[in-house]
């Protein structure tokens, strides 16, 4: 992995594995973000899987629902670290443009992937 925050993308099902696949297809980025799915495992396992991924961090979490199993697996394990901050509603465009702007400060390149995801929800 080169230089910069770690993504770890956590989600229900292979919806994560699919969003790192597709991230890593269209910026060319690779080793960047890392997918954890909840399938077969229990809330401790899960929460296990999460800090595995995450590791020292720092590192910002990208989560599929904003309630739910796999956001409060992430937010027990990570509550007390401070080395992680949580998005939720991930869709690729937010991944997309955080692997590119990887270099920022943890709070800044959080927000910043919040604002490219809701910016690209439209209804042409």
């Amino acid at each position: 992995m080169s230089e910069g925050l770690r993504g770890v993308v956590v989600c229900h099902g292979r919806l994560a594995d699919a969003l790192v696949e597709a991230a890593e297809q269209i910026s060319g980025v690779t080793g960047a973000l890392t997918a954890v799915s909840n399938t077969g495992c229990d809330r401790g396992a899960l929460e296990e899987r999460v800090a595995e991924a995450v590791g020292a961090g720092p590192a910002v979490v990208f989560v599929d629902l904003s309630s739910g199993s796999c956001l409060f697996a992430v937010l027990k394990r990570l509550r007390s670290g401070g080395m992680a901050k949580v998005v939720t509603g991930v869709n690729l465009a937010m991944l997309v443009d955080f692997v590119f702007h990887r270099t920022l400060a943890l709070d800044e390149a959080a927000a910043r992937a919040a604002i490219a995801g809701g910016s690209a929800i439209r209804v042409p």
